[in-house]
């Protein structure tokens, strides 16, 4: 007569194995994030306490100056005034960027399905584009004489020919905040969108029924439902922002001041690359570093609360 065996005792790991595995999961990523992000954030912390200059691209050795050229940044007037152009330019940015993206969303969410995939290929076509093919538009079309902005503002009345929006600072950013926002709002309208999508329809339709307007309900709602993804959006935007380099870049080289117009990111290049001070230069890209983490930190801050709550 056949007899069956008595189930195995199901396998125990021992509970060190147990606690030590997510840590040696975790180690390749840690392994690779100290190579790629470590290495030149400890080279640049170096570089910002040395005499660095041309002399030292050909083998001549770096004289150690300590903290003499954060001394030197921090008493130069110019890099206040371009720290307080950058932030400036940093939240009129972001704030634009957020809410034309979160206005963006809201309406993708009200439209018809035809209507909305053709939203969407135009905002992916705009989020795609190469970023000085971009440029390259956007000078056409604000370029003194032939530029299609000028010749719709005097066929409007407006006595605007041969007008030329790069050589004054205030115009200037005005064409750069156009041209960033411009570049910024396809990914923050697909975001929020996203999230938006993930709000059930029973709880607004359970608000509109005790009497809450649109306004109510979006703020009541659709924000908190959604408050972590902008929350990300929002420190993306305000990193991206703040070390924007591309578009102020271009821009200067098509008839803007540099020196009236820099912002951290070309302010960084100009002491390096420019002027082949490359120890000055990684201390004032220190500096940046510091400034990013002092503006992101509310952001952080709130994200945290967040998950705790």
């Amino acid at each position: 007569m056949a007899t069956t065996a008595p189930p195995a005792a199901p396998l125990r790991r021992p509970a060190l194995s147990r606690r030590a595995l997510p840590y040696g999961l975790l180690v390749p990523a840690g392994v690779a994030l100290a190579l790629a992000l470590g290495y030149p954030l400890v080279r640049q912390l170096l570089l910002s306490t040395q005499d660095y200059g041309l002399a030292q691209q050909f083998g001549q050795p770096a004289e150690q100056v300590g903290a003499g050229n954060f001394r030197e940044l921090l008493t130069d007037p110019q890099l206040w005034l371009v720290v307080l152009r950058s932030v400036l330019f940093c939240a009129v940015n972001a704030a634009l960027t957020m809410a034309l993206g979160t206005g963006v969303a809201l309406l993708m969410r009200g439209m018809s399905r035809p209507v909305r995939v053709l939203v969407q290929s135009a905002l992916l076509l705009a989020w795609a584009m190469p970023v000085l093919a971009a440029l390259t538009v956007w000078q056409w079309m604000f370029d003194a004489q032939y530029g299609v902005v000028n010749a719709l503002l005097v066929a409007a009345g407006a006595d605007y020919a041969g007008h030329s929006w790069l050589l004054e600072p205030l115009s200037f950013f005005a064409v750069a905040t156009v041209v960033v926002v411009w570049m910024s709002v396809p990914f923050v309208a697909f975001t929020v969108y996203a999230g938006l999508t993930q709000v059930p329809e029973e709880v607004l339709e359970a608000a509109q029924l005790d009497g809450a307007g649109a306004w109510q309900r979006f703020r009541h709602v659709l924000v908190p439902s959604v408050r972590p993804v902008l929350l990300v959006v929002g420190l993306l935007q305000v990193v991206w922002d703040l070390r924007v380099f591309t578009q102020i870049y271009v821009l200067q080289g098509a008839g803007g001041v540099a020196s009236e117009t820099n912002l951290l990111g070309t302010y960084v290049y100009r002491l390096g690359i420019g002027e082949g001070r490359f120890g000055l230069a990684a201390a004032a890209a220190v500096l940046m570093l510091v400034l990013t983490a002092l503006l992101t930190f509310p952001y952080v801050r709130a994200m945290l609360r967040q998950e705790e709550s």
